[in-house]
């Protein structure tokens, strides 16, 4: 295992870099002038000239990118000219925020999609079979920033159950129970997508389990039906949901940058999307690093555990 782990940490590093050049190259083509953008009604000649040689702008292209690479790789993102602060500082604040929104939408789409899953194959052609899978298909349709508008519209405008944005009360608050409230509508509105694809998935990968022999020789033996269908298939089954899970972590974590828009949510999505805005060039490649790298590693920890379950997939 140990071995599995270390081949899986350096396949990631060419995933990395590339990374890296994709996001330096797509910043380094957005048109115009970064330094005029930045300084705006400021952008004299001289100034322009200034803020190119302080960002380094002035410098080949090429040169450019392996200079914020050694930098990056040393620990220093560079700083945020907008907000006057380190960018990794800026990133791991505001990823934190994100962290929460994301980790628990992610927790309800595994918690309630393998449920669903597993009652649906269980009462296959059933009235809950049939209930789930209606349910399903109308949750997968729904596209996530309009079930969060229309949300608000009608939890916080007219019933007055929970608040329109943001992540704690401007007055008061702060506290744990503070958080939940304003958590519960981006999180449920992030992972409706997501809940309904695990769902139709881990559906099909346990109709797969309950058609094999070790489950009729489980039956034939007289085990009951909900520890053959939650202890035997279940742990059958998770080897092909675990990596939809993966899948729909990353789906998850990139749909909170508009969730994140319309709640308000002070998150990494929020942070990028202004930044995009201000050109502010430095913040927004960190910030994608980041998450990517972060993606990057919880996609293998996904392959570690799928591999705990069936060690055949490390060979």
């Amino acid at each position: 295992m140990g071995s599995y782990i270390v081949k899986r940490l350096l396949s990631a590093i060419p995933v990395l870099l590339g990374i890296t050049v994709i996001v330096f190259l797509i910043m380094a083509m957005i048109p115009g002038d970064p330094a005029t953008a930045i300084l705006g009604s400021y952008a004299t000649p001289e100034n322009v000239a200034k803020l190119n040689r302080d960002l380094g702008l002035d410098e080949p292209l090429v040169a450019r990118y392996f200079i914020w690479l050694g930098n990056m790789l040393q620990g220093d993102f560079g700083r945020s000219f907008s907000l006057n602060r380190p960018v990794l500082d800026e990133v791991t604040e505001r990823f934190m925020a994100t962290l929460i929104l994301a980790g628990t939408s992610f927790v309800l789409c595994a918690l309630f999609g393998i449920m669903a899953g597993v009652v649906s194959a269980a009462r296959q052609y059933g009235w809950a079979d049939r209930g789930i899978t209606f349910a399903v298909l109308l949750g997968i349709s729904i596209l996530s920033f309009f079930l969060g508008m229309m949300m608000i519209l009608i939890f916080a405008v007219h019933l007055r159950w929970f608040p329109v944005s943001g992540m704690y009360a401007i007055y008061g608050g702060g506290d744990l129970a503070d958080l939940l409230h304003h958590l519960v509508m981006p999180a449920v509105a992030l992972s409706v997508v997501a809940t309904g694809v695990v769902a139709r998935l881990a559906r099909s990968a346990m109709l797969e389990v309950l058609r094999q022999d070790f489950i009729r020789t489980a039956r034939a033996k007289g085990v009951g039906e909900g520890r053959v269908v939650w202890r035997h298939a279940l742990k059958a089954a998770m080897v092909s949901i675990i990596p939809v899970l993966g899948i729909q972590a990353g789906f998850v974590l990139s749909g909170a940058v508009y969730i994140e828009m319309v709640f308000q949510w002070p998150g990494v999505g929020r942070m990028l999307v202004d930044a995009i805005l201000k050109r502010d060039i430095l913040l927004v490649q960190g910030g994608v690093v980041i998450v990517a790298a972060c993606y990057v590693l919880f996609n293998i920890a996904v392959d570690v555990a799928q591999s705990l379950l069936d060690p055949r997939i490390k060979t």
